[in-house]
């Protein structure tokens, strides 16, 4: 993920210095309140497993398991390049995106029900005495992140009033590296990154200050495919879907 974005930056930057010689053309960047809608961490079992406890239960490869993620607002950045024509807009988009996770809950295996009630032993194979406590606990205190990186080529329409005042709307689709790390109480349940198919909405208002200089604020609805991870605590295997509203300040500069 590292050198991923070391990769993109590099492109930018590259880009950056070649668009600050052309006509047309502006640089953008803005700061964002990202609001995360809670995650459905669902998966199912990779191979069989036998439950850990005084009381040992085989889970057949293929078993479903899932459980609810509350995850926290965090924050992101979007650095653009784009070209001006008439009221349009094109422009090629990297952004980051982080969020802390809050907890997790309401485990849930297929043929067993509920089990945060449950010694947390259950969740280590071989483990034949009780850690003294519960699943629920154990995953309840929810350490861990989602954090992203995002490639998208977006379109915008500018609508010209007249005044200082324009607002726009847009539409984006692109790629997203999404790292999910699942490690509450410190126990390591997943860390693991996927490549997605990303897409996203915006609408705001302009405010042009000059003929080079615009500010500009806004809202955006922001969605991946959904990811495929693997468990580092269980042999199985995740799927969950990134959804998030944007609230974004930011700034361009118009060549």
């Amino acid at each position: 993920m590292l050198r991923k974005r070391i990769l993109l930056t590099a492109i930018a930057a590259s880009v950056l210095s070649f668009g600050a010689h052309a006509d047309g053309l502006y640089v953008g960047g803005s700061l964002s309140y990202n609001d995360m809608d809670d995650v459905d961490t669902d998966g199912r079992f990779t191979s069989d497993f036998i439950t850990g406890g005084p009381v040992s239960v085989l889970i057949e490869s293929g078993t479903r398991v899932r459980w609810s993620t509350d995850v926290d607002s965090g924050w992101g950045v979007n650095l653009a390049l784009g070209y001006r024509v008439d009221g349009f807009r094109f422009e090629v988009e990297y952004a980051y995106a982080e969020h802390d996770v809050d907890s997790h809950d309401n485990v849930r295996i297929a043929g067993v029900g509920n089990i945060d009630d449950l010694d947390a032993s259950v969740l280590i194979e071989g483990l034949d005495t009780e850690l003294g406590v519960t699943v629920g606990e154990v995953v309840g205190d929810g350490k861990g992140e989602f954090s992203t990186d995002y490639l998208f080529v977006n379109a915008f329409y500018d609508w010209d009033t007249g005044t200082q005042w324009q607002p726009y709307i847009g539409v984006g689709a692109g790629n997203a590296w999404v790292d999910v790390d699942y490690n509450p109480s410190n126990v390591r349940i997943i860390d693991d990154d996927d490549s997605v198919f990303a897409w996203q909405l915006m609408g705001g208002i302009n405010y042009l200050c000059s003929d080079q200089l615009t500010f500009f604020g806004g809202l955006r609805w922001r969605e991946t495919d959904d990811v495929e991870v693997d468990a580092t605590l269980l042999p199985a295997d995740f799927d969950m879907k990134t959804e998030s509203w944007l609230l974004e300040g930011g700034v361009r500069w118009h060549f």
